[in-house]
Formats: structure tokens, C-alpha cells, sequence
């Protein structure tokens, strides 16, 4: 099944549901940034992947901007080849405007995962022929003072009907892909894989997410990514021999 078939899906599902407070706003990038999401699925989500890495949800100033997980700007338009038209949500709060691929804003988790991508592997062809980069969870959850509000702090009577939309989306995804490995980057990932993904074949592991909040992930995180990924028997080009156990 094509993967912009399933984000489609998901988007039209996760559109349905409400959320409370402290939420005051709520962003869907499948949506309107439909063109680069499907860009950059259309480009580099050819199957069969050997890895698929699972972030948490969209960052303010990466994939709520550009339409792809971990999206930081220049890494999307410069190294992934990636533009398209943005919109503007539904509502928008003041604090967090989406303006696309023009937000001088960087996002640093995203420059870490794909700078980290370009560094080891070089070209973008590369990583893919191997490597896709999925989010678990598409929406953007933002508070009235503009703070980012992350999915796993919902209450249960929002969660759970976000959490089986967002699993069955991702069983889908790894259905379509074919991956050995599921890899979540960060610990909520991580277990949503290995909730969603029971009786999967392969290997479910997780990486350090590369969020500037994470000391440990502010001393080296490509470095700890590279040694991580490889602990779990995935070979990256400069840590061993090339390619994927």
C-alpha cells in the first residue's frame, strides 16, 4: 500500500478527534503540509526499507513547518530535496506560526537525526535505499502560552483513541516497508512500537532522541546514535563494514 494512502488516512482520522485542556491548538501537518509530506514520501519511501526509526510527533519548528518528521528547514530543502507549497492550520496560535519553508527558526533535533544521516552516509540516496524516518504521532499539540505539549501527557480518554489511529497507521507503514528493524527515536517511540507492533519478526530497539532538553543528547548525540544503532545490529558506513546485518 502506498504510504501517502495510509498518512491520508491518518490525517482524516486524527482530524476527527478533540482535545482539552491545556491544549489550545492543535496542528495537522499531513494536512496542510500535504505537498512536501507526500514530497518527501513519494521521493524516499520506496519499499522495502531495511530500518524504519519512529520519532514521537511534529517539532514546532521542523515538521510542523516543512511536512516531514524531524524537519528542520535547510536539512529538508538542502540535503533531503524537498520543498512545496505550506498552508496555515486551521487555527493557528500566535506564538507558533507556520510559515513553511520560509522559518528562519531551526530545529535542532532535526538538524542532529539528519545531520547525523548526511554525515554517515553522505547522499540522501544513500540513507533511503536502507533508512526511512517515520513520526508516530502527526499532530502538534500546543498550549495557550505557545508551550509544546507532547502526546504522552494526555489524559487516557484522549490518548487512547489517538493511540489506536496512530498504531494502526504505523502497523500499516511497517507492513508497506518491510523493515528488520523498528527503532524508536526516543523512549515513547519505543513503546508505542512495541505496543502497536506485537508479533513483528524483527528487532524493536531505540535511540537517544536528539532533543537539546536531553543533556546526554548535548554531548555527541551522533556519536551515541551511531553506537546505538550498531548494538542492535544495525551497521552504519565508518562503524564497520557498510550496509545491514
Amino acid at each position: 500500500m502506498p504510504l501517502s494512502k495510509i498518512s491520508r488516512d491518518l490525517a482524516r482520522e486524527v482530524d476527527r478527534l478533540r482535545f482539552g485542556a491545556p491544549i489550545t491548538h492543535v496542528y495537522n501537518p499531513l494536512a496542510y503540509a500535504r505537498a512536501p509530506h507526500e514530497a518527501y514520501l513519494k521521493k524516499w519511501g520506496k519499499a522495502p526499507k531495511a530500518v524504519l526509526l519512529v520519532g514521537m510527533n511534529p517539532g514546532p519548528f521542523g515538521m510542523a513547518q516543512t511536512g516531514v518528521p524531524f524537519g528542520d528547514v535547510a536539512m529538508v530543502r538542502d540535503w533531503l530535496g524537498i520543498t512545496g507549497a505550506v498552508s496555515q492550520p486551521g487555527s493557528e496560535h500566535p506564538r507558533r506560526p507556520v510559515t513553511g519553508f520560509a522559518c528562519t527558526r531551526s530545529e535542532v533535533s532535526g538538524t542532529r537525526l539528519w545531520g547525523f544521516a548526511r554525515d554517515a552516509f553522505g547522499t540522501p540516496a544513500r540513507f533511503f535505499e536502507r533508512f526511512f524516518v517515520a513520526n508516530y504521532c502527526p499532530l502538534v499539540f500546543i498550549e495557550e502560552s505557545g508551550r509544546n505539549f507532547t502526546p504522552d501527557k494526555l489524559p487516557a480518554a484522549e490518548r487512547d483513541p489517538l493511540f489506536t489511529v496512530c498504531d494502526e497507521a504505523l502497523r500499516r507503514t511497517v507492513a508497506a516497508l518491510e523493515p528488520r528493524f523498528v527503532i524508536g527515536v526516543g523512549a515513547f517511540a519505543t513503546a508505542r512500537a512495541r505496543a502497536a507492533l506485537t508479533g513483528f519478526s524483527g528487532v524493536i530497539g531505540t535511540v537517544l532522541h536528539p532533543s537539546p532538553a536531553s543533556p546526554k543528547a548535548n554531548r555527541g548525540w551522533g556519536r551515541m546514535a551511531r553506537a546505538e544503532l550498531v548494538a542492535l545490529g544495525v551497521t552504519i558506513p565508518g562503524g564497520g563494514a557498510a550496509g545491514l546485518r
